[in-house]
């Protein structure tokens, strides 16, 4: 999340770009840009130095040519700084507002001019990062810590949580580690416990804003930490691999997928399985699209095991993303898992997930 520090001069600069023409949209974004912005953020995006500024710098002073930090979020959250200042975003009030200044039409050739200084084109743009499901992979790299689970809604007590934490590794991949704590009850009693520990790893292999559409393929190692005696652990090694895709949708709505498959080193005590997951939804917006954004979806979960005999089990999943810090580092989830067929040992399940974006700042920033 950037554009973070002040644009002083407030000058109103002529669009000069014709529609479905980027090069003019960025020649006429660059005029505005130094006109408006670089008085404070530099002639290279870098920003200007202390001494012509005349400010001091907040730790959330943006680099624009820095890849890694310009690219993650999306065009939405630029402009929402832009048009109503830093405070839109729980940013420094160094950075003034620009809707009396500027139009949104020119509001977007700035953006887009930019997104330009980002020189390496092999990093995906926010706008791909799609928001995230209960259980479908999405395909963008993040940089995140969440904490999910669920827990039986009836019949037999049952769940767990997992602490998961993401790290991004250059412009297109990210390794994970996923901790889980699993409880169950059999026979009137109830045990507690970690699970099995996984360990991640995704690439993204395309990606285009044009056609609104990313693709990644990732792997996982889940090693017996748990303990299958008292139901907190599978009892086997397991390898699984992946392909997950992302497609924006017209409207601000999404479609993501995932499948894979899951291959365990004793497949007597865990069997091989495979899974197809689809998750589809559509982010609604306050003040006039540039405030909180809530994120409604409805997920398709079918998986199988790779035995004789064995029946495809189907859970639908309706759930929704909530903002919680003003800043949107810090969501929320909650959603219903249901069984839709194969119901008997299959209970249905209150999910949640809280998730930090930790790169735009800490759990006490943002608010």
């Amino acid at each position: 999340m950037a554009i973070l520090a002040a644009m002083v001069s407030m000058h109103r600069v002529t669009s000069l770009a014709r529609p479905g023409d980027i090069w003019r949209k960025i020649d006429a974004g660059r005029q505005i840009y130094r006109a408006d912005c670089a008085s404070c953020h530099g002639a290279d995006g870098k920003g200007q130095s202390q001494a012509l500024a005349g400010f001091e710098r907040p730790s959330t002073f943006p680099d624009f040519s820095d890849c890694a930090g310009s690219t993650p979020e999306p065009d939405v959250q630029w402009r929402a700084v832009i048009t109503n200042g830093g405070p839109a975003r729980a940013f420094s009030e160094i950075m003034p507002s620009f809707k009396d200044a500027l139009t949104q039409d020119q509001i977007g050739e700035a953006i887009d001019y930019l997104r330009s200084l980002c020189t390496e084109k092999v990093w995906p743009r926010g706008d791909l990062n799609l928001p995230r499901a209960m259980i479908t992979e999405k395909a963008f790299p993040e940089d995140e810590a969440v904490v999910g689970g669920g827990f039986n809604a009836h019949g037999v007590p049952g769940g767990g949580a997992t602490a998961t934490y993401e790290k991004r590794i250059g412009s297109s991949a990210m390794i994970e580690a996923s901790v889980p704590y699993n409880y169950a009850h059999d026979s009137g009693v109830t045990r507690s416990g970690f699970g099995d520990i996984a360990l991640g790893y995704k690439r993204k292999l395309f990606d285009s804003l044009e056609k609104g559409s990313i693709f990644s393929v990732g792997g996982e190692l889940t090693v017996p930490t748990g303990n299958a005696n008292i139901g907190t652990g599978g009892g086997s090694t397991v390898f699984e691999t992946y392909g997950a895709y992302g497609q924006i949708l017209p409207a601000d709505s999404f479609l993501q997928m995932q499948a894979g498959v899951e291959l365990p080193t004793q497949p007597d005590k865990v069997p091989r399985a495979c899974y197809v997951r689809t998750a589809i939804g559509k982010t609604f917006s306050t003040q006039g699209g540039l405030g909180r954004r809530w994120s409604p979806m409805t997920e398709f979960i079918a998986d199988r095991n790779l035995v004789t005999g064995a029946v495809t089990n189907w859970d639908v999943v309706p759930e929704i993303q909530i903002p919680i810090s003003k800043r949107m580092h810090i969501l929320g989830s909650i959603g219903y898992r249901i069984p839709v067929n194969n119901t008997a040992g299959r209970p249905q399940q209150i999910m949640f997930y809280l998730l930090w974006d930790y790169v735009d700042g800490s759990l006490r920033q943002g608010w």
